[in-house]
């Protein structure tokens, strides 16, 4: 069978034949770079326990994969559309398997940490090549309802990773959960190479390597210093991370301003379109990460779901997710983005403040209506905004587009489950030392006090010994699972009144219609040097 994606997207004279086909190797690609961080959700306690992690070490298998995915995904995304974003594609999905690989091999935590930072790296190279072959694959009219089906492939992998992890985690060690990524990216090269049409950059400059360089520094130290700062403490690492990222920045913005043909041209930012829906993005997925992260905590440890019990009940969000692609995609054409993105903010913030409820006799029907919303609301609004910011770039940028909505994303997640995380961890321990201080040995107290897996492993401890009881490890394991549904009850309206602000923040960037029947996001006008001079097409 002859493969028609031999021919370069850009030579076809009409719509390239399989793109759908396509499109649904792009959207596999995507599915196991999400399910890397949803699956471990589950595998997280048997890691914990066989490895004997620490708050900090487990911290760091989460983090080891975000730090590179979120620094790299710029100066990856146009090298990606330099050379090939179909090469680009596939090497990210070989090196994300081979990380894979490997973290299911291993036993120890250093050599576990860095097997997640290989597949970070792949996942940053993975990413960006995703949205910028779907935009060059896809005619303008058919962009919106391709970009959707991407979004929902995120909701659906958000569901799916703990159900299929917990499904093994059933009869097998934690490392079986790094092998789902396995097959699939092996059938993701194989439909890659015979459906994904070559594509790269027509007349594109020289890379702006040192443009890349500043942006690698400043993301990364900025989301190490997020996960750092919060979690450990602000000492002398994480505040020189926070000073490098923000000269890192300051000089990649100066840099940019200068150079002929920048990595990334800052003053798209000075188009509300654009600014308003990175702001969307950054802003959702902060409050949604960091809620779905500790309910399933909840789940977990206190509801005392197993892994595949917890999965199952994550599956509503997914559903939830679709219902709100399919409402979006027939209302965004008719009422433009701004009302869409907005109203999928004002929902996920209602729900995240739902879960300010939470007690220690809540169960998972009190969960319920904020997975649905935050489903709804992901499905609702993400791509919308994520259709705006790529068409805001021209095709010799979408590697660089994918990799800023991308940035956005994890960065957002990042600061959310960083954030939110510690101000959880510091609720549940204030409230844990105000009911058991003085009823445990100090080093007993300490490990119950650094999580809520280590309170209960500090009830069994007591169960066990001479001195203790049955009784005594109840009401410890009463206290912990009182303090941490305090500390849900109190970040769930902290992170909720960041998010209202945060969409209140858009709702007064974004522009509104300016024209009457012109509803579509807008493209934007380029001239002959490729720069972007304005959007001509109301919201």
């Amino acid at each position: 069978m002859p493969f028609l994606a031999n021919t370069p997207v850009e030579k076809t004279t009409g719509p390239y034949a399989r793109r759908w086909w396509a499109l649904l190797v792009l959207c596999l690609s995507l599915l196991i770079v999400v399910m890397a961080n949803t699956s471990l959700i589950v595998a997280a306690p048997g890691m914990t326990k066989d490895l004997g992690l620490s708050s900090s070490d487990l911290q760091w298998v989460i983090d080891g994969y975000t730090v590179p995915y979120a620094a790299l995904m710029l100066v990856l995304g146009s090298i990606g559309d330099k050379y090939s974003r179909r090469g680009a594609l596939i090497t990210g999905l070989v090196i994300f398997a081979g990380g894979s690989v490997m973290g299911s091999q291993v036993d120890q935590t250093a050599l576990v940490i860095t097997a997640r930072a290989i597949m970070g790296v792949g996942a940053a190279v993975v990413m960006p090549a995703t949205l910028s072959l779907l935009v060059a694959i896809f005619p303008r009219r058919e962009r919106a309802k391709a970009i959707t089906a991407w979004t929902a492939t995120s909701g659906l992998a958000i569901a799916v990773g703990p159900l299929v992890a917990g499904w093994l985690l059933e009869d097998h060690a934690w490392g079986s959960t790094f092998l789902i990524n396995v097959p699939i990216a092996v059938a993701a090269v194989i439909g890659a190479l015979a459906l994904v049409p070559p594509s790269k950059a027509e007349k594109m400059g020289r890379i702006d390597y040192v443009g890349g360089l500043l942006s690698i520094v400043s993301v990364g130290s900025l989301v190490y210093a997020t996960i750092e700062g919060p979690h450990f403490g602000w000492g002398a690492g994480p505040i020189a991370a926070a000073v490098v990222a923000g000269l890192g920045l300051l000089a990649f913005i100066g840099w940019e301003l200068r150079h002929p043909h920048p990595m990334l041209d800052v003053r798209k930012f000075r188009l509300r379109p654009f600014s308003g829906s990175m702001l969307a993005v950054l802003f959702f997925f902060f409050g949604t990460f960091g809620a779905i992260y500790y309910a399933t905590q909840f789940l977990q440890f206190v509801l005392g779901y197993d892994a595949l019990e917890t999965g199952i009940r994550l599956l509503p969000l997914a559903g939830a997710v679709f219902g709100g692609a399919a409402i979006t995609g027939r209302l965004t054409p008719k009422l433009g983005m701004k009302p869409m993105v907005t109203a999928g903010m004002a929902i996920g913030t209602v729900g995240v403040f739902l879960l300010t409820q939470i007690d220690k006799n809540s169960t998972y029907t009190d969960f319920l209506p904020t997975m649905l919303l935050l489903g709804f609301a992901i499905g609702l609004s993400v791509s919308p905004a994520t259709d705006t910011i790529m068409g805001s770039f021209p095709e010799s940028e979408l590697g660089v587009g994918g990799g800023a909505n991308d940035t956005a994303l994890e960065l957002g997640g990042s600061l959310g489950i960083a954030i939110l995380g510690s101000l959880l961890g510091t609720a549940y321990r204030d409230k844990l030392t105000d009911m058991i201080g003085g009823h445990l040995p100090a080093a007993a107290l300490d490990t119950a006090k650094d999580s809520v897996g280590g309170g209960l492993a500090v009830a069994e401890q007591v169960a066990k010994s001479p001195t203790g009881g049955v009784q005594q490890a109840q009401a410890l394991v009463d206290a912990v699972h009182e303090s941490f549904a305090h500390g849900v009850a109190q970040t769930s309206l902290v992170g909720g009144i960041i998010m209202a602000a945060g969409t209140m923040i858009v709702l007064a960037v974004l522009p509104g219609r300016r024209t009457a029947g012109k509803h579509r996001t807008a493209e934007p006008v380029v001239e002959e040097e490729g720069r972007e001079r304005e959007l001509t097409d109301s919201l």
